[in-house]
């Protein structure tokens, strides 16, 4: 899936260091946010104002994980997989690619 961003919104986004870091760390394996604030070093609120930011933009997933004794968290997944910056006449034309998630597209009503 492909979408256009306004350039400034793109800038603004991954301009935030703490957003930058939870797309790397979310990349390949989902977190938590409390294992993302160990990991940055920040304080949950933080981690979720930055997750929060994310998600408006769909450049992380929510997921339920469920522990083996059947207790539910919520962990989140990077959705970005490619940025790209073209400059043109007007100035810059900016795509975001993101990763489908097959899940979606499954009908489990039947």
């Amino acid at each position: 899936m492909t979408s256009e961003w306004d350039p400034e919104t793109v800038f603004e986004v991954l301009g935030s260091e703490e957003v930058r870091k939870i797309l790397a760390l979310t990349n390949t394996e989902a977190k938590s946010a409390g294992e993302l604030a160990d990991q940055l070093s920040v304080s949950q609120p933080t981690v979720y104002r930055r997750l929060n930011v994310c998600q408006e933009h769909d450049l992380v997933r929510e997921e339920t994980e469920i522990d083996a004794e059947g207790n539910h968290r919520k962990v989140y997944r990077a959705s970005l997989e490619r940025v790209t910056f073209e400059l043109i006449d007007a100035g810059f034309e900016v795509n975001i690619e993101l990763r489908h998630d097959p899940l979606e597209d499954e009908d489990f009503t039947q």
